[in-house]
């Protein structure tokens, strides 16, 4: 059925949607995925017509990211470092302290995160090599404390993941070097590249209430907040397009208050108080650009000056 559908067909399958009530993002998947499928027909020569080509995608409204407040971070990984500054430290200690402050500090994807290799970290330029969607790379500048605790991690931990996998049995062992990458920088307990779920359970219990993928709103928001622009976001995150990097504006609310605050001309007066703007330098200043060199009497720009100022059209203005 699907290889003789029309564009009629997919319409009607979307006003179905729309009907019971489904979400216009959900809507929207189901759509991509059609898309998807019909690609995928036409390069295996089983359909000649892509009944999607001129479908445009329900309009979905755009989801605020969901952050953690500065002390919630700043509490979860200091418990973390606590935990791997132990005298004692298991490498699995070590390595769960590294992979959080690396996520919060790069903004990575799990994925991301979990396909490194020892070879992408350059400790002594403080960055590292990432590979993102589509095999998208980029480079991600590490700070002081996710820095220190990736250089312990590969200096204490990772060696000690790694020789793991040698106790067990020779046969095991040899089932397992197959599928073992040596370069991969996060191993378990068998000495095996970690997996997403398992990061995602990790951050899970450093706190209930985050996420990988929140973490990497957190890092973007608390960096707008903090007078960071957005295209240096952009390149970090590793955004195909800045609009997409746009929305943590919205999150930023204490820099907007401030920009709005130091900018504004009435930010700054409190309710109830009363100041006459033609009193203030800037107020002066403005005036006299606007008007030139003629002067408001008493009433001014309050009621309405008593020198009647003509409107004009400015000079040397193209037609």
């Amino acid at each position: 059925m699907l290889l003789k559908a029309i564009q009629e067909d997919v319409a009607a399958f979307l006003e179905h949607l729309r009907d019971h009530g489904i979400d216009s993002r959900s809507s929207a998947r189901k759509l991509s995925c059609l898309r998807g499928f019909y690609k995928w027909l036409l390069l295996d020569r089983r359909t000649h017509h892509d009944p999607t080509v001129n479908i445009e995608s329900p309009k979905a409204w755009k989801v605020l990211p969901k952050s953690l407040a500065e002390p919630e971070v700043a509490e979860m990984l200091e418990r973390a470092g606590m935990a791997a500054s132990h005298p004692q430290a298991k490498a699995t200690a070590l390595r769960d302290s590294a992979i959080l402050e690396l996520l919060y500090a790069g903004g990575l994807r799990v994925s991301e995160v979990t396909a490194l290799s020892t070879g992408d970290l350059a400790l002594d330029a403080g960055r590292m090599h990432v590979r993102g969607k589509g095999d998208k790379e980029r480079i991600v500048p590490l700070g002081r404390a996710a820095l220190g605790a990736l250089e312990t991690y590969l200096r204490e931990g990772r060696p000690h993941l790694a020789r793991i996998s040698s106790r067990s049995k020779a046969s095991a062992a040899r089932k397992d070097a197959s599928r073992q990458d040596p370069a991969r920088m996060f191993l378990s307990l068998r000495g095996m590249p970690l997996t997403r779920q398992w990061v995602w359970h990790l951050v899970k219990l450093a706190n209930n209430g985050a996420s990988p993928h929140r973490l990497r709103h957190s890092c973007a928001t608390h960096m707008v907040e903090h007078g960071a622009d957005l295209r240096s976001v952009q390149l970090i995150l590793g955004h195909a397009d800045i609009s997409t990097t746009q929305i943590y504006t919205h999150l930023a609310l204490g820099r907007l208050k401030a920009v709005h605050r130091a900018h504004h001309p009435r930010a700054a007066l409190r309710p109830g108080t009363v100041q006459s703007e033609t009193q203030t330098p800037e107020t002066r200043t403005f005036v006299k650009r606007t008007f030139g060199t003629r002067s408001f009497g008493k009433s001014g720009a309050n009621g309405g000056p008593e020198k009647e100022v003509a409107d004009r059209e400015p000079e040397n203005e193209p037609a």
